[in-house]
C-alpha cells in the first residue's frame, strides 16, 4: 500500500478541466488593469498564446501539491475508499 501510495504522488499531475483559451485569458486579464495583469498579457503575446503558460502553471502547482500532500495521506484516502 505505501509503495502504491508513493507511485501515486510521484506521477500526480494537474490538469485544467475545459477549454482554457488564449481569447478567454485575454479577456480575463482586460478587465484588471494592474501592472501583474498587463505584464502577464504581454507575455501571451509575445508567446503568441497560452500554451507554455498553462504548461509551466500545471507543472508549478504540481510541486506545491507535493509539498501539502504525502504518500500517508494518500494511503489513508486509498485506505478510506476500500472501505467505502
Amino acid at each position: 500500500m505505501n509503495e502504491l501510495a508513493q507511485y501515486l504522488l510521484e506521477n500526480l499531475f494537474v490538469d485544467f478541466q475545459g477549454e482554457v483559451t488564449t481569447d478567454a485569458v485575454r479577456a480575463f486579464l482586460r478587465h484588471d488593469e494592474s501592472a501583474d495583469s498587463r505584464a502577464l498579457l504581454q507575455k501571451i503575446i509575445e508567446e503568441k498564446g497560452i500554451d507554455e503558460l498553462l504548461e509551466v502553471l500545471a507543472d508549478l502547482l504540481t510541486q506545491e501539491i507535493g509539498k501539502v500532500l504525502d504518500g500517508p495521506t494518500i494511503r489513508g484516502h486509498l485506505i478510506n475508499y476500500s472501505e467505502a
